[in-house]
């Protein structure tokens, strides 16, 4: 008895592996046609060209592939999908394909096949597998394979683009904390502006009051020692007060001003001299403009951006010589060198001295906070005024370079976009 079972259990085992290798040919395409034994002798079944042509595509995929009976069982499936839901591919067929899909998925799924009949439709479902839940997208069809309808479904791994989608939430909540931080910073910023405007002027006004009132009232009964303790004090009080103003210049320019206007440089410029008439005069400087462009940009920021360039031009000048600027733009339009990450026209604004110049190698440091290339003795200034400059240049998705040799006067490039977006 114990024999005949053994032999009954060996007989099942070689059919099971016939019958699994038959479906591995059928699924390479290998096999067009069966024949099985039946009560009449034996049938044969072919397996009809589009429907073999259509198994031997899906079979080469990547994606999972699969087609559907009307209940949902699945009558095909490529490798592919086997492999998503950790089966072997003859274990998938026959199975109801909702059964590989996780349970809280399966209402939104069973609706996807209800609509999949009347139209194409896709969606995204969780499918099981042995380690967990794996993420993919089914596109779902009818299909007419010679003379039956099916319900084919394609199924693409979002593993991979789950992965970065969550990298870049990481990534998008880290910059949130980061701009919140810099918001933050630049509250504080306004707060020290506030301070600075308030708290630290008056009693640097109080300083410069009684410091002029001793050197004005008891001049006569000092000796020489107090009042060169008293200039120092008024010219270090005055330093700090400059210092003061272009700080709160320069915190000015983060607030989100950005009235940008249509503006003839060449009439701003004129303005500005006319401020400056005083001091050009006692220069002795001469002062070319020629045409410049009409653009938008914010009034009040470009005037300061000249006035600091064109103040720079007058105080660092040769002993004996007459200053001269010359103001001009080039007839470039397009970006400029090394700047490949300002699109667009630009026009090129030149401001040119004949002064005293600088070292290139310091060309990128000069726009740098308090960078100073001279002493406080040579000549006065707080190394605030080209950081304004550049600051108030790319708050115009601009650029400012500069070219200098000493002693031959320095060039200062503006690029400005022709529009604002």
């Amino acid at each position: 008895m114990k024999g005949s079972l053994v032999i009954e259990l060996e007989k099942l085992q070689r059919e099971l592996k016939e019958a699994n290798e038959t479906i591995e040919a059928i699924r390479r395409g290998e096999v067009d046609a069966l024949v099985i034994k039946g009560e009449h002798g034996n049938e044969v079944y072919t397996l009809e060209s589009a429907d073999h042509t259509y198994r031997v595509f899906l079979e080469k995929m990547s994606e999972g592939a699969v087609t559907l009976d009307e209940r949902g069982g699945i009558q095909y499936s490529n490798s592919s999908f086997a492999s998503m839901v950790s089966r072997r591919p003859a274990l998938v067929v026959a199975e109801l394909f909702q059964n590989f899909v996780a349970e809280k998925d399966r209402s939104y799924f069973t609706h996807l096949l209800e609509q999949g009949w009347k139209e194409d439709v896709k969606g995204e479902v969780l499918l099981i597998r042995d380690d967990g839940y794996i993420p993919v997208q089914l596109s779902i069809t009818a299909l007419r394979l010679e003379k039956d309808f099916t319900l084919s479904i394609l199924i693409n791994d979002l593993t991979t683009q789950k992965e970065a989608q969550a990298q870049l939430k990481v990534k998008n909540d880290q910059l949130a904390v980061s701009n919140l931080a810099l918001e933050l910073s630049n509250y504080d910023l306004q707060q020290f502006a506030s301070v600075a405007s308030h708290d630290l002027q008056e009693p640097l006004r109080k300083v410069l009051i009684f410091a002029n009132t001793l050197k004005d009232q008891f001049a006569s009964e000092l000796s020489d020692t107090p009042k060169t303790y008293i200039d120092k004090i008024l010219s270090s009080a005055l330093r700090m007060k400059v210092l003061i103003i272009d700080i709160l210049n320069y915190s000015g320019l983060s607030e989100n001003n950005n009235n940008f206007e249509s503006t003839d440089l060449k009439v701003l410029v004129g303005e500005l001299l006319e401020d400056l008439e005083m001091t050009v005069k006692e220069k002795k400087a001469i002062i070319v403009v020629d045409d410049l462009p009409t653009i938008p940009v914010i009034r009040g920021q470009m005037r300061q951006v000249f006035q600091n360039l064109i103040s720079n031009a007058l105080k660092f000048t040769h002993n004996g010589t007459s200053p001269r600027i010359d103001i001009s733009n080039t007839d470039e339009l397009d970006g400029f060198s090394g700047a490949e990450d300002f699109p667009g026209k630009f026009y090129h604004i030149h401001v040119k001295d004949n002064g005293i110049g600088f070292d290139e190698k310091y060309s990128k440091s000069i726009f740098n906070l308090f960078e100073k290339l001279h002493s406080k003795d040579d000549y006065e200034g707080t190394g605030i005024g080209l950081a304004i400059c550049k600051k108030i240049i790319e708050k115009h998705h601009g650029h400012i370079t500069v070219k200098s040799k000493p002693g031959t006067g320095s060039e200062f490039i503006i690029s400005l976009p022709m529009e604002q977006v």
